[in-house]
C-alpha cells in the first residue's frame, strides 16, 4: 500500500493484527521481487568481512537495518533460517527465498514460526555443526532458541576471552554455553554455567566435548539465575568473572519499570559475588532500555552493593546487525565489561 503523511509518501505492508500498523519499505517505488533481491545482495556484500576461515554463522538479513522490515535471516553454514515478525511480511517470502538463492549456494532454507517448515532445498540435520571464531557449536535449527544460536554476542564473546586466563568464571543464562567455550579457550580455571532450562546443561557439556575440552572442571547448574546469584552472594561465594546475558526483560513499554528493577537486582547480586578487581560482563537485549539507562542501572546496582564500577569496554551489535541512523530502536543490544572496586 502507499502511505501519505503531510509531504511524505512511501510504500509499505499493512498489518491489522500487529502493534505496528504499517512497515515502510521504500519512499520511492512499489517493492517487487527485484527490489527485495537487491536489498538481500547489499546485505550479503556488507557481511563480506565475516566470511572468513573459522566463522560460518551470522545474521544475513536484519529487518529494518537491511531495508526489509520484519524479516530476519540467519545463515548457518549452507542453511538459511528465516523469521518474520508480522503476518503481512509472509506475503514476500517467495521473493526473499529467490533473493537468498541469488547470492549463496545454499542446501536448504528453513522458516521458523510457530512450527519449523522447509521453504526450499533439503532439511538441515538436527545436529548441525557451525563455527564461530574457530570454536564449534551444535545448533538445532528446528527447536533452538532464536534461530539456533545467539549470534549477536559473537564479538563480545571473543573480546571477553582475553580476560579469562586463570579466572573462576560464573556464566549465567548459559543456554548452550557459547560464553563458556570462549572463557575455557581463554584459559579459565573453572567455568560454572547456569541456566534454568535443564536441557541447556547437556548442551554445554556437548559443546565443550565437541571442542576437545574436558567438562570436568566446568560444571553446569540448573537453577534460576536471579535466585542463585542472591544465594551465592548471601553465602559469600565469589568468582573472578561473572557473565550476565539474560533474555529480554521487557517486551513493551508497559513492562519498562519492571525490567529496570529486574536488571538492577540482577547486577547488584552479580557485583556482590565479585571481589575487588573482579570483572562484570553484563548485557541487555531489551530494546526499551537505552544505553544511557543501562549505564544508570549499573551505577545504581553498584551503589546498592556499596561498590564502584569502572567501565572498561562498552559495545553494541556487530556489522551483521546494522542500525539505520533514523531507527535507533534497532540498536537493542548493550554489552559492558566493568571492573569492580571497593569504596575508598
Amino acid at each position: 500500500m502507499q502511505v501519505r503523511c503531510a509531504k511524505f509518501a512511501g510504500y509499505g505492508l499493512w498489518d491489522a493484527k500487529s502493534p505496528i500498523a504499517v512497515r515502510l519499505f521504500s519512499p520511492l517505488r512499489l517493492p517487487d521481487a527485484e527490489w527485495v533481491s537487491q536489498r538481500i545482495q547489499q546485505a550479503w556484500a556488507l557481511r563480506k568481512p565475516l566470511r572468513t576461515v573459522g566463522t560460518s554463522a551470522y545474521r544475513w538479513l536484519y529487518g529494518e537495518g537491511d531495508g526489509i522490515p520484519g524479516v530476519v535471516v540467519d545463515l548457518y553454514g549452507h542453511y538459511a533460517v528465516v523469521q518474520t515478525y508480522a503476518e503481512s511480511v509472509q506475503a514476500i517470502l517467495d521473493w526473499v527465498v529467490s533473493g537468498l538463492l541469488s547470492c549463496a549456494k545454499l542446501k536448504g532454507i528453513l522458516f521458523r514460526g510457530e512450527d519449523a517448515r522447509l521453504l526450499w532445498g533439503r532439511r538441515p540435520p538436527r545436529d548441525l555443526i557451525v563455527e564461530e571464531n574457530g570454536l564449534r557449536f551444535y545448533v538445532d535449527l528446528f527447536a533452538g532458541q532464536k534461530t539456533g544460536l545467539y549470534l549477536d554476542h559473537r564479538e563480545h564473546r571473543s573480546y571477553l576471552e582475553q580476560w579469562c586466563a586463570g579466572k573462576r568464571v560464573l556464566n549465567c543464562f548459559a543456554y548452550t554455553g557459547a560464553f563458556a567455550l570462549y572463557a575455557v579457550r581463554g584459559g579459565a580455571s573453572e567455568v560454572v554455567s547456569v541456566d534454568v532450562a535443564a536441557p541447556a546443561a547437556a548442551e554445554v557439556r556437548r559443546n565443550l566435548e565437541l571442542n576437545g575440552f574436558d567438562p570436568g572442571p566446568h560444571p553446569t547448574v540448573v537453577a534460576d539465575c536471579f535466585e542463585l546469584l542472591e544465594q551465592y552472594a548471601a553465602r559469600g561465594r565469589q568468582f573472578d568473572v561473572v557473565i550476565l546475558d539474560p533474555p529480554a526483560l521487557a517486551r513493551s513499554r508497559k513492562s519498562y519499570e519492571a525490567a529496570v528493577h529486574a536488571y538492577t537486582r540482577l547486577n547488584q547480586a552479580a557485583i556482590e559475588c565479585l571481589p575487588a578487581d573482579g570483572l562484570l560482563a553484563t548485557a541487555s537485549c531489551t530494546a526499551q532500555v537505552s544505553v544511557g539507562v543501562f549505564r544508570s542501572i549499573l551505577a545504581d546496582a553498584a551503589a546498592r552493593a556499596q561498590r564502584r564500577l569502572l567501565i572498561v569496554h562498552q559495545a553494541g551489535q556487530a556489522i551483521d546487525h546494522p542500525v539505520p541512523a533514523h531507527f535507533p530502536e534497532g540498536r537493542y543490544l548493550k554489552f559492558v565489561l566493568a571492573v569492580v572496586r571497593n569504596l575508598a
